[in-house]
């Protein structure tokens, strides 16, 4: 009975946000731009009318974390360098609550869509165009109705939509025939109107305030995932860093305490990393070096964190011959986290505090980007 009162709850969220993306349709040829006072990566407002002098004006709906965004990157900035000088704007503008995004949407990525990862996105790939933040009241994209990321929408000099659809044919780096993004512009600059003039489009599909809820749902399932910790002697602890049992998956080992400050405060970011990307060829795994006799101390702990990955206690001998069976390189100060590929390289270790974004970013590259 209770688990038919969870699907059925789950079905009537699922149903009110598909409602409410019918709220918000997309933008029809013809119409004007709306328009927009948003607030950009540099910390400016941005209008519409501060780009009354460019002939064509294209507004790029993306985001930091969806894999098909991540794709169109290097192509939007492309775009952007082919087109300067010719009378021709894009501003992208980022619709998604990042509220709304949960944590297993983010398998792909290193960033989710907060204003702040905007920041950092843009630096990483060098955004020579506007990037704006919708997510906070999404008023904007309410009105142009972006269906997924990317989705552009191309107006001419009195600012009427003549374009809206895709940037191209092909999501996958290289792949793509068919330019619908420059052949609209390069119709609009012949003084022509788009021989093509509507595409359907491909992506994540826009993170509507409403879907904070199945995130709410997402993290509140965690509490119901059993939690358990294992001693652990020093076989084990060689076992576990040369990671031969770990079917092919990279393996995020991290060692801490109870009693260690930076191993409490980074532990919720580990935790997360993992809800992020354990279902992909990811594993996480902790081993505690509590003293022995506090493995109930430390399994409290792991509950209250919902650490249901693999956990360990080390009670098999000193520490000092745990320290050299995790790592001879390793000089024992906690915390300690290391990822292991699936041949027992360590491609990354961090003594001391992790740096979350550093971590994130050392995953989603080693395990992949989705159109690697």
């Amino acid at each position: 009975m209770k688990k038919r009162i969870i699907c059925l709850t789950l079905l009537l969220v699922f149903s009110l946000i598909k409602l409410k993306a019918q709220d918000h349709p997309s933008l029809a040829l013809g119409s004007k731009a709306p328009d927009f006072n948003l607030m950009g990566i540099d910390d400016k407002m941005h209008t519409l009318a501060e780009y009354k002098n460019s002939n064509i004006l294209v507004i790029l709906f993306t985001c930091n974390h969806c894999p098909t965004a991540q794709a169109y990157e290097d192509r939007v900035q492309k775009f952007v360098n082919d087109y300067e000088g010719k009378g021709v704007q894009l501003v992208a503008i980022q619709p998604n609550a990042d509220k709304a995004v949960r944590f297993d949407e983010l398998g792909y990525t290193d960033l989710s869509d907060s204003f702040e990862e905007m920041k950092i996105r843009a630096k990483d790939k060098s955004y020579t165009y506007p990037y704006l933040y919708d997510g906070e009241t999404q008023e904007v994209a309410q009105k142009y109705g972006p269906i997924a990321t990317p989705h552009v929408f191309i107006f001419d000099k009195n600012r009427v939509l003549q374009y809206t659809g895709r940037i191209d044919d092909d999501e996958h780096i290289g792949r793509e025939k068919v330019h619908n993004l420059r052949m609209a512009v390069d119709d609009m600059l012949a003084g022509k109107n788009p021989t093509v003039a509507s595409t359907k489009v491909f992506g994540c599909s826009t993170k509507w305030m409403s879907k904070s809820a199945t995130k709410e749902a997402e993290v509140a399932a965690w509490a119901k995932e059993p939690v358990s910790v294992e001693s652990a002697d020093l076989n084990k602890l060689k076992e576990i860093m040369t990671n031969t049992d770990s079917e092919g998956k990279y393996r995020l080992v991290n060692v801490w305490a109870t009693w260690c400050g930076p191993c409490v405060a980074e532990f919720t970011n580990l935790v997360e990393s993992d809800k992020m990307y354990r279902h992909r060829d990811f594993e996480f795994v902790t081993i505690s070096a509590d003293e022995p006799k506090n493995t109930e101390k430390v399994l409290k702990f792991l509950q209250r964190k919902y650490a249901s990955n693999k956990n360990y206690h080390f009670t098999g001998g000193s520490k000092y011959d745990m320290i050299e069976a995790i790592d001879p390189n390793w000089q024992g100060a906690l915390p300690y986290t290391v990822l292991i590929a699936p041949n027992g390289e360590k491609v990354y270790t961090q003594m001391g505090e992790i740096n979350v974004l550093s971590l994130r970013r050392a995953i989603a590259d080693h395990i992949g980007r989705y159109f690697d």
